[in-house]
């Protein structure tokens, strides 16, 4: 082939996946979506989704942010759909990362994000959920906005009303439309480490249980409790991603539950400004946040414990050594 060939073939295909169109095998359409992973530390976020994927390995620590796909066939001797998956470690402490899977091209075609919660860390449930959503709705509205004026450019200002937009639109009978800030896409909300969750009080298990039920319908979200451990629950929760992953995605609507449980403290004392702030001052009241010593916030994640290597280490604490006697005034 010529260079100019390959360059026109190379142009189409960045054409295709702009347009959001996937590619084409034996003149059948291949299915081309993206799923990003994100949640609590040491969550069980890589063990789900190895088992989700029917991948027999040991799950490691994400070191950052990690990518790997799956594929998955319609039928007998058919192509096969593509999943790109890509997976956020380091709980909240590396949100900053959400701007590589959530780009312009990507957003604007079949984009869906998974929040995975460690039930066993309640005291951390809150935060981890608020502080990733935001992240990651802030990328996502301004990719969205990048993506508006890349099209704009490109078919001039005329054609601004047929801009694409994340702006996802709900049915007319979903519960509370009016009420609710639905998350720009599609989301599934799993709450892991079940087994553990059983063991805990049952007013502790109900406050938590409604509380996350009451964000998903905040957002529009589905929401699932899985556990590793329990071949049950991870088929379902097996199910659920595959079809976020490889056919579309369907919003369960959560009913709506009112006040939250009541606790010791008087919820009219509380001077919430709207039922997401009540849910949260209640929450927090039983499950006070951890604070920033406790959460030990690691801006280089070359001194996390969980990514230690001994020997690479002690070769680095050696090099540091030296730098530091070679400054002025070092000990």
């Amino acid at each position: 082939l010529s260079s100019d060939t390959l360059w026109e073939l190379a142009t189409a295909e960045v054409h295709s996946r702009e347009s959001g169109v996937g590619e084409e095998d034996g003149g059948v359409m291949v299915s081309d979506r993206t799923v990003f992973l994100m949640g609590s530390k040491a969550g069980g976020k890589t063990s789900i989704l190895l088992r989700c994927l029917d991948r027999d390995e040991p799950a490691k620590p994400t070191l950052a942010l990690e990518y790997t796909f799956g594929r998955r066939a319609r039928g007998h001797n058919t192509p096969k759909d593509i999943a790109h998956l890509w997976e956020l470690g380091g709980g909240t402490s590396l949100s900053d990362l959400v701007q590589i899977p959530i780009t312009p091209v990507i957003v604007c075609r079949s984009l869906s994000v998974i929040l995975i919660l460690d039930l066993s860390k309640p005291n951390s449930v809150w935060g981890t959920m608020d502080k990733l959503l935001q992240a990651a709705q802030a990328q996502t509205e301004k990719a969205s906005h990048q993506a508006q004026q890349m099209e704009k450019a490109k078919a001039g200002a005329k054609h601004q009303s047929s801009m694409p937009t994340t702006a996802r639109v709900l049915p007319k009978d979903y519960p509370d439309r009016e009420l609710i800030s639905p998350f720009p896409l599609p989301l599934l909300i799993i709450g892991s480490k079940y087994d553990i969750f059983q063991e805990f009080d049952s007013d502790k298990k109900k406050l938590i249980s409604k509380t996350l039920r009451f964000i998903s319908h905040y957002y529009a979200a589905s929401l699932i409790f899985t556990s590793i451990k329990s071949e049950s629950l991870m088929s379902k929760t097996k199910s659920f991603v595959n079809h976020l992953a490889f056919v579309c995605y369907l919003i369960k609507a959560i009913p709506f539950l009112g006040s939250p449980p009541s606790t010791d403290v008087d919820i009219t004392s509380l001077h919430a400004k709207n039922p997401k702030d009540l849910w949260k001052k209640v929450y927090e009241r039983v499950f006070p946040p951890e604070s920033i010593s406790e959460q030990r916030v690691l801006k280089d994640p070359a001194w996390d414990p969980q990514y230690s290597e001994p020997q690479i280490d002690a070769m680095r604490a050696q090099k540091d050594q030296v730098k530091c006697l070679d400054k002025t005034g070092c000990n």
